[in-house]
């Protein structure tokens, strides 16, 4: 039965999805590298289509911007289509300055300040992990193709880090000993919601804008550009 956010029919959602934020990303995804795809959801223009890469049935499918968004999708995707596995493929600003334009980054643990689980969970819970399962496959998959990923615990914000008026101060409160190498703005409403039912998540992320950077990746660069990382994710399932 759809929900008021997703017009797909129960069984029209892989057991797996990849998400991405953009819905143009998850639109070029199809296009470009899934055979005999469908889209199965438009509502709000958040694209969703399924089909097979490679033989294997799976759903791409747009998440929007930020946790109350990301949170939204991927629990109805747990809770209503039975979705086993998701790999959010997004993109992030890097806090080491070893790290380039366009390096992937693979989330082992993340931190947010925000709410979320204690607003849908009633659990004062700030930090959460990913699938060591979803990410061991990823990490293998990584070899085997040989690409390059650099693997460690990630910011979650609830606003854009550029914007921010410190973010030396916002630093300050993340945990003692926690040390994060990038920021974005999703993975820890989806994570908590795979934590909470049950499920697998984790994130991978392609470095577009650091504070060791001058340049930042263009809104065209970062719909195409990411191509390694889309190909990690659907090598990974």
């Amino acid at each position: 039965m759809p929900t008021p956010h997703n017009e797909a029919l129960v069984g029209q959602i892989a057991k797996t999805v990849i998400m991405p934020g953009d819905p143009l990303r998850a639109k070029y995804i199809a296009e470009n590298f899934l055979e005999d795809f469908k889209l199965v959801n438009q509502i709000r223009g958040m694209y969703a289509y399924t089909g097979k890469y490679k033989g294997k049935e799976l759903t791409v499918m747009a998440s929007g911007m930020g946790m109350p968004s990301i949170g939204i999708y991927s629990y109805e995707l747990y809770k209503v289509y039975g979705v086993e596995n998701i790999i959010r493929i997004g993109s992030c600003g890097a806090y080491k300055p070893e790290l380039k334009l366009f390096d992937i980054i693979l989330s082992e643990e993340v931190f947010s300040e925000g709410n979320y689980a204690l607003t849908l969970n009633n659990e004062n819970c700030h930090l959460v992990k990913s699938s060591q399962e979803l990410n061991s496959k990823i990490k293998n998959t990584a070899k085997e193709q040989n690409i390059e990923i650099t693997c460690g615990n990630t910011i979650c914000s609830d606003c854009f880090d550029v914007y921010m008026t410190d973010v030396n101060q916002f630093l300050s409160r993340v945990p003692s000993g926690f040390n994060p190498i990038s920021a974005e703005m999703e993975a820890f409403a989806l994570f908590y919601n795979a934590k909470i039912l049950n499920k697998k998540a984790s994130c991978l992320m392609s470095v577009v804008d650091s504070k060791f950077i001058k340049e930042i990746a263009t809104a065209q660069e970062r719909q195409t550009g990411l191509n390694r990382m889309i190909t990690l994710a659907l090598e990974s399932v």
